[in-house]
């Protein structure tokens, strides 16, 4: 794919993973550096005491630019390259370009650390990502059947395919990212017999509500979001093809089911057998069928239920037709990326696929990606199982911001188990992440001289940070270890901010405001980058108390009697406030400036309060 070339008289030209590569050199990221430098990273709290801050990341991302007729044409928008701070991404790539025979002389070892790289539930192995149409990407993500809030197994998926929304943005791509609503559903029409409501207005009303739940969770908008309902249409037609290629039957009564066994290839995309295919999930029982596995494409209108005409009579789409008709209309029937969690896998994803294929022959998705479950003690979360928690009630205790990252603390193919314990922690790692960028701007603020610039100790913590970051998201989405990369610049952000040492550097200034704006920067690709950290911290601080039932003047009270204590030197009664309150998630800080608090994780061991 080329992306940059010179004029008719240059023999340089450049591809993507070589701009990649030049533009990672030109900014000072080693590609070929290795994640070890992150794994250590102390996973307790108390660790994070003292430097009082928790950082996750992004890496640098690309801007080219090509040459077509007079007209410089961007690959990558201004927004992304302001954000990044690589304005001069093009210009530096340009004075360190390599030529194609300069590169197979170094061979293929650097340029592998820059490629993205993602686990293909087809193929079950990750696989090196390369678009269908150089420079673009197409990506159509299942959506939520809109009958009630959603809940955090729902934010798990949307989270983890917005930041691989983000990612492939940061690394240039124009994304096409579409997610559907199933607006039209049984389970949409039981719902709205329960409350009394057309089953329209209750699906509009909860495709309301998630969208609320999404902003709060800071999940970019897709660029298309269609409804079922929209797409009758070309459903319809959909169905008609299947039909006409021998791979569907018509019923008495209207209903229309596919033939799995006219399709040779149904059950490899999941590895399951025939036999294994059972009837009743999302998969009706009907006698009349010609396999137990065969499921509905179209079903007839039952009696007082929503229906449109077809050429079978009126009824309504089955379900797993919807996201066929709708990633077709929307992307063609070959796209780039189909993701959903691994629930979809069988039977909604199996069932696209025999769809699709049997409407389309040169229907083809190229890199099935999926991300796993939440759990709760090892249990996958579901409505239907009656474990779960929804969006809403989660955040009516803990910041989105902490629910987003303690999704991103796991790789998104991994199972995440829920718990309370866990919503404390990341609640407590993003207020010290947020806590230290407040203090740094506001020392920033305060400060105009710059004496020296960055210590080189801070410019290599830098490079260090960014390279991770790169290997780690490059890899799979690794976040984890992104995230961790962030350890050691925050330790440096705090030395300089709050040690003696580093009140005396001559290269504070410079060195914090270099770390403040890369870490500014990086926060940006998680989707975690903030305009106002006070209002954050304040509303961390605000469901802190809200969780150990305590009110703001409570508090006050009890940090009078121990400062009262402590005067009277009755150090037993002022220990015992303290691990009083420690239980409860708030940590009393002693300094010059009198006693502060702060949220943070329960400490387990002090969970029982002291008489």
């Amino acid at each position: 794919m080329l992306l940059w070339k010179g004029g008719r008289n240059s023999s340089i030209t450049m591809s993507l993973r070589q701009g990649i590569l030049v533009t990672q050199r030109a900014v000072g990221i080693s590609p070929s550096s290795s994640t070890w430098r992150a794994l250590p990273l102390a996973s307790s709290v108390s660790s994070f005491q003292g430097y009082g801050k928790w950082m996750t990341g992004i890496g640098a991302g690309v801007c080219f630019r090509r040459r077509r007729r007079r007209n410089w044409i961007g690959i990558c928008g201004g927004e992304t390259a302001r954000v990044l701070g690589l304005s001069r991404a093009l210009t530096l790539a340009t004075e360190k370009q390599e030529t194609i025979g300069e590169r197979s002389k170094k061979g293929k070892d650097a340029d592998s650390q820059t490629e993205l790289r993602l686990y293909n539930t087809m193929t079950r192995q990750k696989e090196i990502f390369r678009p269908l149409i150089p420079g673009k990407v197409s990506m159509y993500v299942c959506g939520v059947t809109s009958y009630d809030f959603s809940h955090i197994g729902h934010a798990r998926v949307y989270v983890a395919f917005d930041v691989l929304f983000r990612y492939l943005k940061i690394l240039g791509y124009e994304v096409t990212y579409v997610r559907n609503f199933t607006d039209i559903d049984d389970k949409i029409i039981n719902r709205a017999k329960e409350t009394g409501e057309d089953p329209i207005s209750l699906s509009a009303r909860f495709c309301d509500e998630f969208h609320v739940d999404m902003e709060a969770l800071r999940c970019l908008p897709p660029t298309k979001e269609p409804k079922v309902t929209g797409h009758i249409k070309q459903i319809i037609e959909m169905i008609q093809k299947i039909i006409d290629n021998g791979h569907a039957y018509t019923m008495e009564g209207g209903d229309v089911y596919f033939s799995v066994e006219s399709f040779p290839s149904y059950g490899r995309f999941s590895g399951r057998s025939q036999e294994e295919n059972r009837a009743g999930e999302r998969v009706a029982v009907d006698s009349r069928k010609r396999n137990a596995a065969d499921f509905a494409l179209w079903k007839s209108a039952k009696p007082g239920e929503i229906s449109w005409p077809s050429p079978w009579g009126p009824g309504r789409p089955g379900w797993h037709i919807e996201c066929s008709a709708m990633s077709a209309e929307h992307l063609g029937h070959s796209f780039d990326i189909h993701g959903g969690g691994m629930d979809l896998i069988f039977p909604h994803h199996e069932n696209e696929i025999a769809q699709s294929c049997a409407a389309c022959a040169e229907s083809n998705v190229n890199y099935w990606v999926h991300n796993g479950f939440v759990t709760i003690d090892a249990e996958k979360m579901s409505k239907s199982l009656g474990n779960f928690f929804t969006i809403r009630e989660v955040l009516d205790q803990f910041s989105p911001l902490a629910l987003r990252w303690f999704l991103i603390g796991t790789q998104y193919r991994s199972p995440v188990n829920y718990s309370k314990r866990q919503l404390e922690v990341a609640s407590d790692r993003i207020y010290y992440l947020y806590q230290t960028l407040a203090d740094s701007v506001e020392f920033l603020n305060d400060t105009s001289s710059e004496s020296q610039p960055a210590s080189k100790e801070v410019q290599d913590c830098v490079k260090a940070m960014k390279s991770t970051f790169f290997t780690a998201m490059s890899d799979d989405l690794l976040t984890p270890v992104a995230v961790a990369a962030f350890s050691e610049p925050l330790k440096l952000m705090n030395d300089l901010l709050h040690t003696k040492k580093g009140r005396k550097d001559k290269s504070r200034v410079a060195s914090l405001r270099l770390l403040k704006d890369e870490v500014q920067a990086l926060l940006h690709v998680l989707g975690l980058s903030m305009s106002s950290y006070e209002e954050v911290l304040n509303d961390i601080k605000r469901l802190a108390l809200q969780r150990a039932g305590l009110t703001a003047e409570d508090l006050m009270v009890q940090v009078e009697e121990r400062a009262a204590a402590r005067a009277a030197k009755d150090w037993e009664r002022s220990d015992t406030i303290r691990k009083n309150l420690a239980a409860l998630g708030i940590n009393l800080m002693d300094g010059g400036d009198g006693t502060q608090w702060r949220p943070a994780a329960v400490v387990e061991e002090e969970s029982m309060l002291v008489k």
